[in-house]
């Protein structure tokens, strides 16, 4: 069996895992696509950039995919009837997921390994290479009718263009690589564009053209600005454009943080760690001894008994009264008050952008902090997500018991977006210093590890979590929704209602139903309702005769009988009919008056509602009397009735008795 469940779900996974990592690989390819097109990058470039970015999707893909396969695999299991097979055989579920469990286990910490040692080699690469991408020239293709800014400095416009030859017609050419009033401008009748060998500067011959350049750099003392003009038959020019892929140093991009192993992660943390709370413990020794005024209010006091320092105000340096300012400018000039005010102010601007720029070497250092402490997280998370989802899919899918690729790719969908959700935001939040780095990493794990333990906990113990008539039986016992009696005649009846019986059980339904009616008041009080309510084991000792006399009397071959059984009302056992068997919580309900007032208002209505059914129940008994005997009589005519010598069994064995 344990072969047979690894055969099954390790070539799912193998193709779950192509096709999600396939489709997080195209949400890279839309998301960068305008740095790629229009370079031309050769294949081999493409090929390397598309390899690392798919190493570096496997943590978003591998979680996803263990989740589809595994609810595929139990779904289909499920719906094939095996697991049923399974469990009649005494084969637990957990004993048919232990394979399976072993073959998570291993693939986690595979995942940890590759998280450590494989992702940072080609993240560095993949970002290295993108960047590389993105400094890459864009490949020279001149468009007709349009300005072609690609060429840096300089702006083209080419009427048309012979695709044969390559000769460009009617071209202007714009040159502002040394500025706006230094620009010049270049009209040509025809013209052809080449790279050199080496492919880093644009060679331009043109033919039958004229030249306009600004001299402003010439003459600079000139109110009017100079100018040349010239009109060639052929011009030469070479333009500064390198064509070539330059890839740039991956030692750069090693020294950040998605470059880093766990020990070099933590290395830096330590070491960015250290640093930061020694300049924080710098900053705060300055500013607790910088002069103010040209005054040191706070000295260190050592304790004799203690290590603590402590900052004590000085009574030699401190005011002996409050400072009169105006006293200061008293007698002074206006030029001296106002040089004053400005050594003041000037003063205290730079005084506070030294506190700024502290303050920002600081956020920077808590910044480097976090995002390596996320990385260090992340090396755990994604093994332990792994983990989370295969006891989320697993109990789902047999649960659920649908194959294919239907529903398991719905329910896929919806819980990895929730996930990702959960797990963004709790990154954003670590990134941003609004949550522990800890907290935010590991918030996603905390709200699916409740769902899977739920799950796999509701499988194992075959709970109909799906079923819907299940959640609605639930609300309608909850908001006090009335039910609707269905009963169908049978076409094969096995055992005949016997008239005398029937008729003598549903005496005795009217005469329980009247001794209920009888030791439950109508109308009870606020304080009786809280302490005493509706007796409920005799509500549900008489809602089980009658439903025994019901499936009884289901067995009927009179339509008329089969309709009258019809206007039974059910009897439902709501909580609104004693609100509470706790005596303490009874008292507490009824002195928290907004609370207790409402509810016992609603359960006056819901106990008339009871009392009128139960009244139903009396009356509908006593029209199926006549019924019955009818049928019984009508039985006996077509030679249906009991034998003589068929003896009665006891009617309290057979229906119960009621026990007010």
């Amino acid at each position: 069996m344990d072969l047979f469940i690894l055969q099954s779900f390790l070539p799912l996974f193998v193709m779950t895992f192509c096709i999600c990592l396939f489709i997080v690989l195209m949400q890279f390819l839309w998301r960068y696509i305008d740095d790629m097109v229009g370079k031309g990058l050769g294949i081999d470039v493409l090929g390397e950039l598309f390899f690392y970015a798919a190493m570096t999707m496997v943590p978003m893909a591998l979680p996803l995919a263990i989740l589809l396969a595994s609810l595929m695999i139990f779904g289909n299991l499920g719906e094939n009837f095996e697991l049923t097979a399974m469990k009649a055989s005494g084969i637990s579920l957990l004993r048919t997921m232990a394979p399976l469990i072993i073959l998570m286990a291993a693939i986690a910490t595979g995942a940890f390994f590759f998280q450590n040692d494989v992702l940072p080699i080609a993240q560095t690469k993949m970002w290295t290479l993108l960047y590389s991408v993105r400094q890459k020239s864009p490949e020279v293709e001149i468009p007709e009718g349009v300005f072609y800014d690609q060429i840096p400095g300089y702006n083209l416009y080419v009427e048309k263009k012979d695709r044969e030859t390559g000769v460009l017609y009617d071209m202007k050419i714009y040159n502002f690589s040394r500025g706006f009033e230094n620009s010049s401008v270049i009209l040509a009748d025809s013209g052809k564009m080449a790279f050199t060998p080496d492919k880093t500067r644009l060679f331009l011959q043109l033919w039958s053209g004229e030249s306009f350049e600004n001299l402003r750099d010439a003459g600079r003392r000139m109110n009017n600005v100079p100018y040349r003009r010239e009109s060639f038959s052929t011009k030469e020019i070479m333009l500064n454009f390198d064509a070539n892929f330059n890839r740039m140093d991956e030692q750069g991009m090693r020294s950040q943080y998605v470059g880093k192993n766990m020990a070099e992660l933590q290395a830096t943390i330590d070491s960015v760690s250290h640093q930061a709370d020694s300049a924080a413990n710098q900053n705060g020794y300055t500013m607790r001894h910088r002069a103010i005024m040209e005054m040191l209010p706070y000295v260190n006091v050592r304790e004799t008994d203690t290590s603590a320092v402590e900052y004590r105000l000085r009574p030699d340096l401190a005011l002996k009264a409050p400072l009169n300012v105006d006293s200061i400018f008293r007698g002074s000039s206006s030029g001296v008050e106002l040089n004053i005010l400005n050594n003041a102010l000037a003063r205290a601007q730079r005084q506070r952008q030294d506190y700024e720029f502290k303050a920002l070497q600081q956020a920077d250092d808590l910044k480097t902090i976090r995002r390596h402490s996320i990385e260090l997280q992340k090396k755990f998370t994604l093994s332990f997500a792994c983990i989370i989802f295969f006891f989320i899919g697993a109990p789902l899918g047999a649960i659920i018991r649908k194959g294919g690729l239907g529903t398991p790719l719905v329910i896929s969908v919806f819980l990895f977006i929730f996930y990702y959700i959960i797990d963004n935001m709790g990154y954003k939040m670590a990134r941003d210093g609004k949550l522990p780095v800890w907290q935010g990493m590991w918030l996603s794990a905390a709200v699916l590890l409740p769902m899977g333990i739920f799950f796999t906990y509701k499988a194992v113990n075959d709970s109909a979590v799906f079923n819907k008539d299940a959640y609605m039986a639930f609300f309608r016992r909850l908001l006090g929704v009335s039910e609707t009696r269905n009963v169908v005649m049978k076409e094969v009846v096995i055992e005949d209602v016997r008239p005398a019986l029937a008729a003598e059980r549903l005496a005795r339904v009217q005469e329980n139903v009247r001794a209920y009616l009888e030791a439950n008041p109508v109308s009870e009080g606020y304080r009786a309702y809280w302490l005493r309510g509706y007796d409920m084991e005799g509500l549900m000792a008489l809602r089980d005769d009658l439903e025994q006399l019901i499936d009884r009397l289901s067995n009927s071959r009179s339509k008329m009988v089969i309709n009258t059984l019809m206007d039974f009302p059910v009897l439902r056992n709501l909580w609104i009919y004693r609100p509470s068997r706790r005596r303490w919580l009874s008292w507490a309900m009824m002195v928290l008056f907004p609370v207790g007032l409402p509810l016992w208002l609603v359960g006056r209505r819901s106990l008339s509602r009871l009392r009128a059914e139960l009244e139903t129940v009396s009356r509908v008994a006593g029209k199926l009397v006549p019924l019955i005997a009818g049928e019984a009589g009508t039985g006996e005519s077509h030679g249906q009735g009991l034998p003589a010598n068929q003896s009665t069994t006891n009617p309290t064995t057979d229906y119960g008795q009621y026990k007010a």
